[in-house]
């Protein structure tokens, strides 16, 4: 499959996983893709912990209410640094958002499927802060996003998008 494939088969996958084990090197291959993506002023403020453990996994689950991705054999837990750049602006948001959606993308390309947790675990009930606690991660890192990754046991549907011409234009607002 090639990269402009990839975007296009990329849906959030929120259904069941086959119990088959994801391969480390796959796992190194899509946090590789992860770390590779731009950040604001070369801040690299996106660190990454892959989970394939099934006692840690267990765990993570345990802290979510309601758990998600319980079946997927791995998954991603994104961390963030808030460190200011360029004119004390922190890009944060932009930089871990690029690794995850390059992620996002590896994941499909690799065969396996996966769903940006984000709004789940870091609302008001800290999902986000206990998953961090389980992890052991540090003081000064925010986890932000939790990825499930395997093979999908189910059919992957997307929903539909609008037609191009309804979001995308040349040369002005509307232009064709």
């Amino acid at each position: 499959m090639n990269t402009l494939d990839a975007i296009k088969a990329r849906h959030s996958y929120r259904g069941k996983y086959l119990p088959t084990a994801i391969p480390r090197e796959d796992l190194v291959a899509i946090m590789e893709a992860g770390l590779a993506a731009p950040s604001g002023c070369n801040t690299q403020t996106t660190s990454l912990i892959a989970v394939d453990d099934y006692e840690v996994l267990k765990k993570l689950h345990s802290v979510m209410d309601p758990p998600v991705g319980e079946t997927a054999p791995a998954a991603i837990c994104v961390l963030t640094q808030r460190i200011n750049a360029y004119r004390d602006k922190c890009y944060a948001v932009q930089d871990y958002s690029a690794a995850i959606e390059n992620m996002l993308i590896a994941i499909v390309e690799l065969g396996y499927q996966s769903c940006w947790y984000e709004g789940h675990i870091c609302d008001e009930d800290n999902i986000a802060g206990k998953m961090a606690k389980v992890l052991g991660v540090p003081e000064g890192y925010e986890l932000v996003c939790y990825l499930p990754v395997g093979i999908p046991a189910a059919e992957v549907k997307g929903p539909g998008k609008k037609p191009f011409d309804e979001r995308a234009w040349f040369n002005c607002f509307g232009g064709r």
